[in-house]
């Protein structure tokens, strides 16, 4: 009986070898970036919710300010309101109506002939019992960061309180307050009921907390600025 040989095993050939070697390479490599990217991401949320310590509050305790500045979000095709953009008004309204503000800046996203957010929120303010003439409008307020230098540069706004949804509030009221702002916040709540939508944009603002970070670091300039307003001057003088 012949005597069994051992088996040889294969070296893997040079082209093999090499395939291997730079898919570790890739592997490594994407795992350096995303923990980069979430030590990033998680550094920017904490500095932008950080900056907003202090400044949240709710209707009944929030201090007094000239302006309630109302941040845009969407509006239906008839014109209408989305509730989120509802809960915003109702507060702005009552904060008016209470004496805890004296005039009432819209801002939000014109760029579209056929998409107009101030003139909607104006419509609705109007609509429920507020003075036109204590109503300013944005019309160039593309983002938070656009609306709070705007709100400053253009519309001359020294003090303010921002009302948005609680989620997105850190990040407003920070933005503003490092562009110069003095700027206190309010948040709605009543759009938590639909949940799905709530939880997606709660999730969406790890993102956008990076962007704010990036956007208050480089010192960008709006993507409108435009000339100097006097609306909400006129809007104080006439409350």
């Amino acid at each position: 009986m012949r005597p069994r040989l051992p088996k040889l095993t294969r070296r893997p050939r040079p082209a093999t070898r090499r395939r291997t070697r730079w898919l570790r390479r890739v592997v490594v490599a994407v795992v350096v970036v995303a923990v980069l990217l979430t030590g990033g991401t998680l550094a920017s949320v904490h500095w932008i919710r950080g900056g907003a310590d202090g400044h949240i509050f709710t209707e009944r305790d929030v201090p007094e300010a000239p302006v309630a500045l109302v941040l845009g979000t969407k509006v239906h095709p008839d014109g209408t309101p989305s509730p989120f953009l509802t809960g915003r008004l109702e507060i702005a309204r009552r904060l008016l109506a209470t004496g805890k503000v004296r005039a009432i800046l819209l801002s939000g996203d014109n760029m579209n002939p056929d998409y107009d957010e101030p003139a909607a929120m104006r419509r609705w303010l109007v609509d429920n019992g507020v003075s036109a003439t204590r109503v300013v409008l944005d019309p160039a307020g593309f983002d938070t960061y656009d609306s709070c230098a705007r709100a400053k540069r253009v519309y001359g706004v020294e003090r303010a309180t921002v009302v948005t949804q609680s989620f997105h509030l850190p990040r407003a009221v920070t933005v503003c307050r490092r562009l110069g702002v003095d700027a206190n916040g309010v948040g709605d709540e009543t759009a938590r009921r639909y949940d799905r939508t709530w939880r997606i944009s709660s999730t969406r603002e790890y993102g956008a907390c990076v962007k704010a970070t990036l956007d208050l670091i480089s010192g960008r300039d709006p993507a409108h600025l435009g000339r100097r307003e006097t609306g909400v001057q006129d809007a104080l003088r006439d409350a």
